[in-house]
């Protein structure tokens, strides 16, 4: 859940820009998904007065009883847990873990119209599904132990040349590159959340999109390539600085005897094997989570930005 200024903006970068459904709107909150999604939603606005805040970052559970067993493990490490009630779900909970990050697991939604042979209705991006989310924290190694323990595998990761000295970790559970992405830096805070779109020509399409509309200077990054997922990328930002990726052409990693893929930090291919470097805003700028101090990273470093790789060539 996003918390939002002006409502009305952010719904129209959302479903004009970024080509996402509304499933639901009252006075103050809107509720939208992705084209293949038959959940009710996956991303949640709701209008605020004061600073724009990522509230909570959600996971979905198999079964009610995997809430009951998050409840009492999460519990049992000394972590605030709570269990309300939330529109168009089944048993939630929420929690704030070691890192602070505001977690939110959920094990069923009402269940809506997939849109994805709906053709006339598709918008630029036309995004299918929420695919994984990144965030900064001050602890990579820390963060992905954690997670480590709740079920997420490392899929890849950016260790200091020569060591294993953790830099960012790609993580997952359903069998593709990431699902939660941990990278060092300021934190906690809410790097982006990315939904997939069907090829490379729709990601250029909303990059039309987004110029043709006016928000073409709300392109954040790209488009480019990692060499970390393979992933072909864009990133936008919305109307109060929440950052959003659209994405394809990303891998596999079902198979569990498959290792998990290293680069070097000093390797530039990791963050694109084409395309410009990110810009400083890329790099130090995040959603913060209300109430939620942010901590100075363990690990301190000079990414290779934009900005210097103009002064150089």
């Amino acid at each position: 859940m996003l918390t939002v200024r002006d409502l009305d903006q952010s719904v129209a970068f959302y479903t004009d820009v970024i080509g996402l459904i509304v499933s639901r709107r009252s006075d103050d909150t809107v509720w939208l998904r992705g084209i293949e999604e038959a959940s009710h939603h996956s991303l949640v606005l709701r209008a605020t007065d004061g600073a724009a805040f990522c509230e909570q970052i959600g996971f979905r559970v198999l079964e009610d009883s995997d809430i009951d067993k998050a409840e009492a493990y999460l519990g049992g490490l000394g972590l605030s847990v709570e269990r309300p009630t939330v529109a168009h779900q089944g048993p939630t909970l929420q929690f704030i873990d070691p890192l602070g990050h505001h977690i939110e697991l959920t094990s069923s939604m009402d269940v809506v119209e997939r849109k994805y042979q709906d053709f006339h209705e598709h918008r630029s991006g036309q995004p299918q599904r929420l695919d994984h989310f990144q965030v900064v924290t001050h602890d990579v190694q820390g963060a992905t132990d954690f997670y480590a323990d709740l079920g997420f595998r490392l899929a890849e990761y950016t260790a200091k040349d020569g060591t294993d000295e953790l830099w960012g970790s790609w993580t997952e559970v359903k069998g593709n590159t990431h699902d939660f992405v941990f990278t060092n830096g300021r934190g906690p805070r809410m790097h982006h959340f990315a939904y997939c779109v069907p090829d490379v020509s729709t990601l250029m399409h909303a990059a039309d999109v987004a110029g043709s509309l006016g928000h073409g200077e709300q392109i954040d990054r790209g488009p480019g390539r990692h060499g970390i997922s393979n992933a072909v990328f864009l990133y936008l930002r919305d109307p109060d600085g929440h950052r959003i990726e659209l994405f394809t052409s990303h891998y596999q990693v079902i198979d569990l005897e498959t290792p998990p893929l290293r680069w070097d930090v000093s390797d530039p291919r990791r963050s694109q094997l084409w395309g410009m470097p990110a810009s400083n805003r890329w790099f130090f700028e995040a959603s913060e989570y209300p109430d939620q101090p942010v901590l100075e990273p363990l690990l301190s470093a000079t990414p290779a930005t934009l900005e210097n790789y103009l002064a150089i060539h």
